[in-house]
């Protein structure tokens, strides 16, 4: 509980310094799935497009990234999910290392171009954080992050979801952090 708020404390201090840069004319920078910015490039050669990216780009510096096509995967690709530390798909192989390689490539881009916050794909097991599928392929969750998740965390970039992103990019959730 206590770390929960924690991070919701730290959170909300960067959407505050993302809003401050906006009024400013000195938008911070945002790294965010590419899914989620309606590239076609999920597992099944979708998209994760949501609306709350547009609300983002008007406040921050949006800096699009898939980790997996990164790491060398193509689009479309057989899903994969998280076996304790490696990645499988539901053929048997293992990509870890293709997942890995991505990871390493979101960080490295995170920090050269000074990202404050990063907006991933929930559930991914790549980008999920705080819970992510357990790796039977029966949809079923558990708590974890994803590769890409767990690097960014590793050298401090902040990460949130796009449903925790939905609440913290809001003007009612604005407001209610004014009182």
């Amino acid at each position: 509980m206590m770390h929960q708020i924690r991070k919701e404390s730290i959170i909300a201090d960067i959407i505050q310094r993302i809003r401050n840069g906006a009024s400013w004319g000195k938008k911070k920078k945002i790294l965010v799935s590419a899914c989620l910015m309606g590239e076609p490039c999920r597992y099944d050669g979708g998209h994760n497009y949501k609306q709350i990216v547009e609300k983002i780009k008007t406040m921050g510096d949006v800096i699009s990234f898939c980790p997996e096509e990164a790491g060398g995967l193509s689009t479309p690709r057989t899903p994969a999910e998280r076996c304790g530390l490696r990645v499988i798909t539901a053929d048997g192989d293992d990509v870890t290392e293709a997942f890995e390689k991505g990871a390493k490539q979101a960080v490295v881009l995170a920090i050269q171009l000074g990202c404050c916050l990063a907006i991933m794909k929930s559930k991914s097991p790549s980008c999920g954080s705080g819970t992510i599928y357990d790796g039977t392929f029966t949809h079923t969750l558990r708590s974890g992050d994803g590769v890409t998740v767990e690097a960014l965390h590793a050298v401090g970039i902040e990460v949130i979801t796009e449903a925790e992103a939905a609440i913290y990019f809001t003007d009612t959730y604005d407001t209610q952090q004014r009182k």
